[in-house]
């Protein structure tokens, strides 16, 4: 039943609370699903193999990749959340639009700045950029919405500040995207080019139709594709340290010594129990095993050769102001080739 002219109605406003329920209870089982989805993954599909994994696989383990994995997810969700929401704020042709629009806007300020600080910190040198086109237009949308009336505040915000803010932005970066030209990077090109010019052009208002057909399908297709693009990035995760483990002859049924490369899932007094890589878990008694290596990840080695000011653009700064091991020269048993012939 209708309440009053312009306002929700009774029922649709009962769907939409049930809807919301539904959400925030069904919510908190995502990361779930995705430690189970990681764990059937690494078993090739093997329940078998799968209920082994879920007895010898720490939780915190699985918890401290899900969470070290993902802690980009957060930065993004509030930071798009309250751009588009103060895009559609400032583009509101009517009041009850503008009122609408401001559900998107309850985000607290800390929560943002904090959101920023944390996407500093842990997004790519790469993403940077596109984290400073996000906050100008955060900054310049929010004090358009809540300075109106002041010119002097607006020009600054939303022309001035994105303006001067780009230039130096250029100017750090020139040297990295001209290495990216000559690398034949175009990826890195775009990601380290565009974004600081277009800050300026995301801080002012749009049609109202316009705002709302953007934001709109902006908005669904995040909500369609965070789900798979988090499950993609979480099941290439390594949750099991990759070690190489060479064997006796008599352990391998050859003549020579043997390289087993492969995950380790357990050690005890008798046995080493390896996955490796074709997803076969192998039982090695200890006696037979000659030397065992900690070989990196896939995902540790560098596909890009471009840095800014010796920061290489795949590496957060959290990484890259960290302490890091020396660089050691590869071992010979990670590419499968044993110490002894």
């Amino acid at each position: 039943m209708a309440v009053g002219a312009g306002r929700v109605t009774g029922p649709r406003r009962d769907t939409a609370g049930r809807d919301q329920q539904w959400l925030l209870t069904l919510l908190p089982a995502f990361p779930l699903v995705l430690l189970v989805l990681r764990l059937w993954y690494l078993s090739r599909q093997d329940l078998a193999i799968m209920l082994l994994l879920v007895q010898y696989v720490s939780p915190l383990g699985l918890v401290s990749a899900l969470l070290t994995t993902l802690l980009w997810v957060l930065p993004v969700v509030v930071l798009v959340t309250r751009m588009l929401g103060g895009l559609l704020w400032v583009s509101a042709s009517t009041e009850a639009e503008a009122r609408r629009s401001r559900l998107s806007l309850r985000v607290p300020d800390w929560v943002v700045l904090f959101s920023v600080a944390l996407a500093a910190l842990t997004w790519q040198m790469r993403f940077l950029p596109a984290l400073l086109m996000v906050s100008l237009a955060v900054f310049g949308l929010t004090v358009r919405g809540r300075h109106p009336a002041s010119a002097r505040r607006v020009q600054f915000a939303c022309v001035a500040l994105p303006i001067a803010v780009a230039a130096l932005a250029y100017a750090w970066l020139a040297p990295a995207i001209a290495a990216a030209v000559r690398e034949g990077e175009p990826v890195t090109v775009v990601l380290l080019l565009l974004p600081p010019g277009l800050a300026v052009f995301l801080t002012g208002p749009v049609p109202a139709g316009a705002a709302r057909l953007v934001t709109r399908w902006i908005a669904y297709g995040a909500g369609l594709s965070a789900p798979f693009l988090i499950g993609a990035v979480f099941l290439q995760t390594p949750i099991l340290p990759t070690v190489a483990v060479e064997l006796e002859p008599e352990a391998s049924g050859a003549t020579a010594h043997q390289v087993l490369l492969g995950h380790v899932i357990t050690v005890d007094d008798q046995m080493t129990t390896v996955l490796d890589g074709r997803g076969t878990v192998r039982f090695v008694r200890n006696a037979e095993v000659v030397s065992k290596v900690l070989c990196p990840d896939d995902d540790q080695v560098p596909f890009s050769a471009v840095t800014v000011h010796g920061w290489p653009v795949e590496q957060a700064s959290l990484a890259w102001l960290g302490p890091v091991r020396s660089p050691a020269p590869a071992d010979p048993r990670c590419q499968g080739r044993p110490l002894v012939p």
